[in-house]
């Protein structure tokens, strides 16, 4: 399991003084407020910022970083990811998974039939999976009751049901 889930990712500086404006890859864009910290991937190295001050500007979360007062000290890490620890991120619900913890999740149908999950898409309804087949190709599995009967995290197995035209 990854132990790092990202948060979001900087998409633009905001002003001059080292704010940014950061996209979303939470469910909830409104999280930004309860963080206090966040881990930026410069794609070298991981360094710790401290949250001084958030804002929301469209679908856009506003961060500004304590220490950070300039943009050309922020202005590097444009198109970098934002990731919290594990125990810094939002409790899960009965059946609600980490997207991390599902991509390269090994899929069995009920007929036997194996698989890898390769990418969750989010929908207004439910997300739904996109599992690589050996034998049927890519299919795209609605996340719901009557096609997912079983998700392990630890052993990273999912058992579906292939309802009829999905295949």
């Amino acid at each position: 399991m990854e132990q790092l889930l990202q948060v979001g990712v900087i998409s633009s500086t905001h002003g001059v003084r080292g704010e940014v404006k950061v996209f979303p890859t939470t469910d909830d864009v409104q999280r930004f407020r309860m963080l206090k910290q966040v881990i930026l991937d410069t794609g070298k190295e991981q360094m710790q910022l401290e949250i001084q001050g958030v804002k929301f500007f469209k679908q856009f979360a506003i961060l500004k970083f304590k220490g950070i007062d300039n943009i050309n000290d922020i202005e590097m890490y444009k198109g970098k990811g934002l990731f919290v620890t594990r125990e810094d991120a939002v409790g899960l619900g009965e059946d609600e998974y980490y997207i991390a913890d599902l991509i390269g999740m090994k899929v069995v149908t009920d007929e036997g039939e194996t698989g890898e999950l390769k990418d969750v898409i989010e929908t207004g309804a439910n997300e739904v999976y996109v599992v690589e087949f050996e034998k049927h190709g890519e299919v795209l599995i609605p996340a719901i009751h009557d096609c997912i009967l079983d998700v392990d995290v630890e052993k990273m197995q999912m058992s579906v049901h292939l309802l009829e035209g999905l295949v």
